[in-house]
């Protein structure tokens, strides 16, 4: 049993050869339990010497395509095939998993948005704690799997993150078009993130630990599309292909890759005010600055006009919200804008 510095302790050991799932267990005393801990699944796949891939998701407990995919992926890597490891943590944030929840039901803390974190903050920072200062420092590659969620809808796209390295950099790039799918979108580590968390997520995380940063959006509305979840289980094979971890298994061909970046400000529509959001563009679509974004009904209020939101910038409309009602500042959708094949 490894004991660390938090009070998590898992049963798995990380230099063993074969196969092992087991728990992470997270303390959590409360009046039903005294005693009592969280206990959150965790694999690791591993045959001799070589590159190390942690594979995470369950980051948000209501996105379900990388949740699956993940435990597929235990149940039939062979450690045979192997020539490295994998680290599996498919639901990372087990409470919000178990909720249905994009937070946690224990803290209400979004596991994405509290690294780097201080564990006397709670649970939720207890487990960020102990993915980035335990899990992260034994691992070469970290790919976090998300889909939208129950608020939101993503075309499927897997992203990397560029940190100024060119020959990381070079890697990385070479990871994401290995596990391929129909848009690439192309972070630059160095940018604010004005919405999507920056260095308080998992990724930034990774960056810290000297990681290459692999995530992507696959779908969302907190169902499971059957086509992302191939997309997903398919992506991963073919990353763990490309990084060398499976060395006989040959990277499947995906297509045509559009290149997108975004998180720039005006890249993202808000709603004005209580309602109900009526969309103008569907998601996938092209649209233009000023172009109408949809209205928000106020159905207490059935006589007065609808209000009209615009886009503020011309792209893909990568986003789009997947509930109806809508409170003020409530995110109606994002756009991406096509991007050039980076030089290293």
């Amino acid at each position: 049993m490894s004991v660390f510095s938090t009070s998590l302790f898992t049963d798995v050991d990380f230099e063993r050869d074969g196969k092992q799932t087991g728990r992470v267990s997270l303390p959590y005393s409360v009046t039903r339990s005294a005693y009592g801990v969280i206990p959150i699944p965790i694999a690791v796949v591993k045959n001799g010497e070589g590159p190390t891939v942690l594979l995470m998701a369950g980051n948000h407990g209501d996105e379900y395509e990388g949740q699956i995919a993940l435990g597929n992926l235990i149940r039939t890597l062979d450690p045979a095939s192997l020539a490295g490891r994998a680290i599996i943590l498919p639901s990372a944030n087990l409470p919000a998993a178990r909720a249905g929840q994009r937070v946690s039901p224990l803290d209400q803390a979004n596991l994405n948005r509290v690294f780097p974190a201080d564990p006397a903050h709670g649970p939720t920072h207890e487990i960020a704690d102990w993915i980035e200062n335990h899990l992260m420092p034994m691992a070469d590659i970290f790919v976090d799997l998300h889909s939208g969620g129950g608020s939101l809808d993503y075309v499927p796209f897997v992203s990397v993150s560029l940190i100024g390295e060119p020959e990381q950099d070079k890697q990385a790039y070479a990871l994401m078009r290995a596990f391929g799918g129909p848009y690439g979108h192309l972070w630059d580590a160095s940018d604010a993130k004005l919405t999507t968390g920056g260095s308080r997520t998992a990724g930034g995380a990774a960056q810290r630990q000297g990681c290459i940063e692999l995530g992507g959006e696959f779908g969302g509305g907190a169902i499971v599309n059957t086509d992302h979840l191939y997309l997903v289980e398919r992506g991963v094979r073919n990353l763990l292909a490309q990084a060398g971890v499976t060395p006989n298994v040959a990277v499947e061909p995906s297509g045509t890759m559009r290149l997108m970046a975004s998180d720039a400000a005006e890249h993202f529509s808000f709603a004005p005010d209580y309602g109900v959001f009526v969309p103008a563009a569907g998601l996938g679509d092209e649209v233009q600055s000023g172009d109408l974004a949809g209205t928000v009904h106020n159905l207490e209020h059935p006589e007065r006009e609808p209000l009209a939101v615009h886009f503020r910038a011309s792209g893909l409309l990568i986003c789009v919200r997947a509930i109806g009602r809508v409170e003020p500042g409530d995110c109606l959708g994002h756009l991406a804008v096509d991007t050039d094949e980076p030089k290293f």
